[in-house]
């Protein structure tokens, strides 16, 4: 169990990567890890990701970039890193430094200890503050998150995150069943398992973006809509008895 697969999507995030490696490793090493790597799944970024890419990886020996060239998407990025893995026990989080390694261990520890399938970086965003989301992200995540607890039923406190660790056989048993496509991968490895999950949380604080911008659109709004209303069809009409 002690070995860990870190899979971090990006798009021209190479001024956040340089800061974000260094403070990962310093997390790794108090874990006792038998196995690791870092995973930069690159959606063909315009940066200089590759020279960043190449200077670290002559201090982490364990860090590898992927790049996609086509079809740019958040959830297809994570995904393309699940199979990469070399690892079954995988931790996703953003490379734009909203996500605080710090939280790793305690994300790490919990999973472990617990025996759980998934253990979740929960935001908490009705009790605390989270400096990384305007006012309007905040409200729109709160009424998806009432939305979804609603159609799908309750999970976890926040389904929307993109921190979290999981045991890689939930993908593999249920990648058919994806919905494969959005912002939200979270949301789907849960409500497209066919199996009851054991899924645990820890609070987080969303730290403020350090450089670039939010992926989040009307466009990838429109697409996690429609993942709701699918799997909601799905849950209640077209698979209730499958």
């Amino acid at each position: 169990m002690r070995q860990l697969t870190i899979v971090i999507p990006i798009l021209n995030e190479a001024k956040n990567i340089v800061h974000l490696i260094p403070e990962i490793h310093k997390v790794q090493l108090k874990l006792n890890l038998r196995k690791f790597e870092i995973l930069l799944i690159d959606d063909n970024s315009s940066d200089d990701i590759q020279l960043v890419f190449n200077k670290l990886k002559k201090k982490f020996k364990y860090l590898k970039l992927h790049v996609r060239k086509k079809d740019r998407d958040l959830s297809k990025s994570c995904i393309f890193g699940f199979e990469k893995s070399t690892n079954k026990n995988i931790l996703v989080m953003d490379g734009d430094l909203q996500h605080n390694p710090k939280y790793i261990k305690n994300l790490f520890n919990k999973y472990i200890s617990g025996n759980f399938d998934i253990v979740i970086g929960s935001r908490d965003l009705f009790k605390r503050k989270n400096k990384g989301l305007s006012f309007i992200r905040k409200l729109f995540s709160i009424v998806l998150i009432v939305v979804i607890n609603f159609l799908l039923g309750a999970k976890t406190a926040d389904p929307m995150t993109g921190f979290f660790i999981f045991n890689k056989k939930i993908y593999t048993q249920n990648k058919k069943n994806l919905y494969a496509s959005g912002y939200k991968i979270l949301s789907d490895l849960i409500y497209s398992s066919k199996k009851k999950l054991k899924i645990g949380d820890i609070s987080i604080i969303f730290k403020k973006r350090n450089t670039g911008e939010s992926k989040m659109s009307l466009f990838i709004l429109l697409k996690l809509i429609n993942f709701i209303l699918t799997r909601w069809l799905k849950k209640y009409f077209f698979f209730k008895n499958s």
